[in-house]
């Protein structure tokens, strides 16, 4: 009998808050909730921090504080605009606050190098090659920083049933319509009502969209899943991704001039 009841009334239920409902709370001023949630989520911040140090984090490093921080600073800008949960998004927040800390402490070991040197001679020699160090080592965190972006990417595309694969095969094959594709996603992701849209729903606004934007529905519809994936990037934390856009942007924008 009992199980039947609970059916019609509910009883015994109650809906389990997600962290994003939690997220939304601490937003919304819940502080103690905010502190809760930083110590439950210690071993994944340790992890996150582990994965860019490659060795083994505890909570009296410096860069185990820095992850604190960041994990922090993700709760506080998430939002469902990110296009993710929230631990994808910290993920990568901690991981892009901890590359940033271990360049600047990498800057600040070669100027000390640099002056303990007394012979003047050795000082230039020195400098030069802890100046090529720091280079060579700039070169690796861009890359981990590159190559972190791009899975949070895949993720996020992932929430939208889209692929790398699929990219490939519906990105527009000539310039002038990958400029009006990325046209139409500025025109989206300016409008906050059509962004919610996009991401609540996982799909385009069509119908208050192709109002906005003078590309038929018909073309609108063809380069749909490009359109969305430039969208993602406009409207999310890609330092890497935006400033390729940018420069895909500009070469459309030659090929465009060049072709008229």
């Amino acid at each position: 009998m009992r199980p039947v009841l609970s059916l019609l009334f509910k009883i015994g239920k109650r809906r389990t808050k997600s962290l994003e409902d939690e997220v939304l709370e601490i937003q919304a001023g819940n502080f103690q909730l905010q502190n809760q949630l930083i110590n439950k989520y210690k071993p994944f911040i340790a992890k996150a921090v582990s994965s860019v140090c490659k060795r083994y984090i505890n909570e009296t490093d410096d860069e185990f504080s820095i992850g604190l921080i960041a994990f922090n600073e993700a709760i506080e800008k998430y939002s469902k605009d990110k296009g993710s949960s929230l631990l994808s998004f910290a993920e990568l927040i901690i991981k892009r606050r901890v590359i940033d800390y271990i360049r600047k402490e990498s800057k600040n070991l070669t100027v000390t190098m640099s002056e303990q040197d007394v012979d003047q001679d050795d000082y230039a020699s020195n400098k030069i090659e802890a100046t090529l160090s720091v280079e060579e080592f700039q070169k690796q965190i861009d890359q981990e920083q590159r190559k972190e972006e791009i899975l949070f990417y895949q993720t996020v595309l992932k929430d939208f049933g889209l692929t790398f694969s699929d990219l490939l095969e519906c990105s527009p094959k000539h310039a002038d319509a990958r400029q009006n594709a990325i046209e139409v996603a500025h025109t989206l992701v300016q409008n906050q009502e059509l962004k919610k849209h996009l991401f609540e729903k996982k799909m385009l606004p069509m119908k208050h969209l192709e109002g906005l934007v003078d590309v038929s529905r018909k073309t609108i519809e063809r380069n749909r899943k490009y359109i969305i994936a430039v969208s993602i990037i406009l409207s999310g934390d890609y330092i890497y991704l935006k400033d390729y856009l940018k420069g895909a942007v500009l070469s459309e924008k030659r090929d465009c001039a060049r072709s008229s």
